[in-house]
């Protein structure tokens, strides 16, 4: 492309991309429904690392045609690169031209998505091409029955659901939104995923807290038991002694210390018993 050529482009490149008349059909619904569609589609390939091109709002120059601006546009076996320096889709130094092209309309030009679109579409060769009616919340869906087709066929949904042969999934309306499946799975944004992460987290710490919330309450039942064992050592103990007194028997120092620093419940009982015959500490304490 000579310098003059690439001068015309760019100044096309500019016109699409500043065109007032796309400027006046956008909006906040058509904006969040193009950016959420394109984050999905962009975490989803990123992942099962299929190789598709995917950009958002990009003018593309076919040879011979006005540029146009589609608010997302796929181009199969194309990598994707991280930093990506295109400007525009330059059908003839990419060699290739879009694969699917799927349009938000909201409060845009309905003839011209609906209408004018699908007969351009067709006769640039354009695979596929998608519409999500966000006013109305409907998909629509045109495929070229062939390879040298020029004029697009209804998709046919099934059970609700658009497939998407170029993409490899399905699309469909789910709760007011333009929703993707792959298979039986339901693709997520990132918002959709921190939001699920989040609910994870917020279940694990409530988890966390009720397990330590159980472990604290069985630590103050064991100390509860635990005192009760005590009192119930001393009770014995309070016991033995008193037997002893009331039968005259003197405890000595030394007695008393051995009879306190016994933590055995039988070994108490046993002594109590003792201790209401016995006459001596020798007849108490005997093995």
């Amino acid at each position: 492309m000579s310098p003059a050529e690439r001068e015309r482009l760019l100044v096309k490149v500019v016109d699409a991309l500043s065109d007032p008349r796309r400027a006046m059909s956008e909006g906040r619904p058509h904006h969040k429904a193009k950016s959420r569609a394109i984050d999905m589609l962009t975490l989803h390939f990123g992942s099962t690392g299929r190789t598709i091109y995917l950009a958002e709002e990009m003018a593309v120059l076919y040879p011979g045609e006005e540029p146009f601006v589609p608010d997302i546009l796929a181009v199969l076996d194309v990598p994707q690169p991280e930093d990506d320096p295109r400007m525009a889709w330059v059908v003839a130094e990419e060699g290739v031209g879009l694969s699917l092209v799927l349009e938000v309309l909201h409060q845009g030009d309905r003839k011209k998505d609906l209408v004018a679109n699908v007969d351009r579409y067709a006769r640039l060769r354009i695979p596929e091409y998608f519409v999500y009616d966000r006013l109305r919340q409907q998909i629509h869906g045109y495929r070229l029955p062939g390879p040298d087709a020029a004029r697009y066929q209804r998709v046919v949904p099934q059970m609700g659901r658009y497939p998407s042969a170029v993409l490899g999934l399905d699309l469909a309306v789910v709760s007011d939104k333009l929703q993707f499946f792959y298979g039986m799975a339901e693709l997520f944004g990132s918002a959709d995923l921190i939001g699920r992460l989040k609910g994870m987290m917020e279940s694990l710490e409530a988890r966390a807290e009720q397990a330590q919330a159980q472990a604290e309450q069985a630590q103050a039942q064991a100390e509860q038991a635990q005192a009760q064992a005590e009192q119930a050592m001393m009770g014995l103990q309070d016991a033995i002694l008193a037997a002893l007194e009331m039968r005259r028997i003197a405890c000595s120092e030394e007695a008393r210390l051995r009879l306190r620093s016994c933590q055995e419940p039988a070994t108490l009982q046993r002594w109590l018993l003792r201790a209401m015959s016995a006459r001596t500490l020798d007849e108490l304490f005997a093995e």
